[in-house]
């Protein structure tokens, strides 16, 4: 079954990289929509831009949408992320800027946000994408895999010279909720050295210490330290099912990502589609769409932080 947002809801907040203040409405929408944002500062011209994964536009630091027409929305990996972890397959998102508001560096705000409104279940059976074989990209010693899965599960490692950071690594089936309880409330992190660099380019202009957590060396300079001790590899899988769902349906698969980034995953969707016999549309009976992130998922599955 498919669901949409019970009703609307708003946000406001900065964009992590621009800095503006921006307002954000995620509205309900009719079944087999799909997601789709709205630019409403824009006058003239296609507004309209699918959060697809034939939409996005190469960019090192975030996940970037654009239409024909030039319009772009960036950083929705977050509010992706979240939409996908409540098992949201249709809903308009009007923004009246160019970058989701950063909140809080999680998806925790959406998460509780959408739950304080309700979700609509459609008469209408959910799709999901079946991953029939084994498909790899690399770039040096990053990689990003799908295998053939009953489920989706996310295998996540990254290796850090800080020592704060270091190497970590999770496996997690994403059913019965486990992104909410899980990975929701993981924030974005960065280096010291990396703020530094960015903003001396114009980027990351509304990033602090309470949207972000800094290292540096050894230490944790945002206040309050870690949500958990493997934060930064929570929120890497975050990352990774917000830019999965871009593929348009829930993947039954286990993607596996070693140092793996927002683009390194959208081309492995991108090999995935052009891939013959790689995978499948199907509709989900009522076993299979227990499996699928989301499902069943209740307010008080929302961690402390969110």
């Amino acid at each position: 079954m498919q669901n949409t947002v019970k009703s609307s809801v708003t946000f406001k907040g900065r964009g992590l990289h621009s800095g503006s203040e921006v307002r954000m409405v995620i509205r309900p929408a009719s079944a087999d929509y799909g997601i789709w944002f709205r630019r409403m500062d824009l006058a003239g011209g296609d507004s309209l831009i699918p959060a697809r994964w034939d939409a996005v536009v190469p960019s090192r630091l975030c996940t970037l949408i654009a239409n024909a027409d030039g319009a772009t929305v960036s950083t929705i990996e977050h509010l992706m992320a979240a939409l996908a972890g409540l098992a949201i397959n249709n809903a308009l998102v009007e923004i009246d800027g160019a970058e989701v508001p950063i909140l809080d560096g999680s998806a925790a705000p959406f998460v509780a946000a959408i739950l304080a409104r309700g979700i609509q279940p459609q008469s209408a059976p959910a799709r999901t994408i079946r991953v029939l074989m084994t498909v790899e990209v690399r770039d040096g010693e990053a990689l990003a895999r799908l295998e053939p899965a009953e489920m989706l599960e996310i295998d996540f490692r990254i290796d850090f010279a800080d020592r704060a950071i270091g190497r970590q690594s999770r496996r997690l089936n994403m059913a019965n909720g486990a992104f909410v309880r899980e990975l929701s409330d993981s924030r974005t992190f960065c280096r010291q050295s990396d703020v530094d660099a960015m903003r001396a380019k114009g980027l990351a202009l509304g990033g602090t210490l309470e949207n972000a957590v800094v290292f540096d060396g050894d230490r944790i300079l945002s206040p309050g330290g870690l949500r958990y001790r493997d934060e930064p590899v929570r929120h890497k899988m975050l990352d990774a099912l917000g830019d999965l769902s871009l593929a348009g349906a829930p993947l039954l698969a286990r993607y596996t990502g070693i140092r793996a980034g927002h683009a390194l995953t959208n081309r492995l969707l991108r090999v995935l589609f052009a891939t013959p016999g790689a995978f499948v549309f199907d509709d989900c009976d009522q076993f299979a769409g227990g499996k699928l992130p989301g499902v069943g998922v209740q307010r008080r599955d929302l961690p402390a932080f969110a």
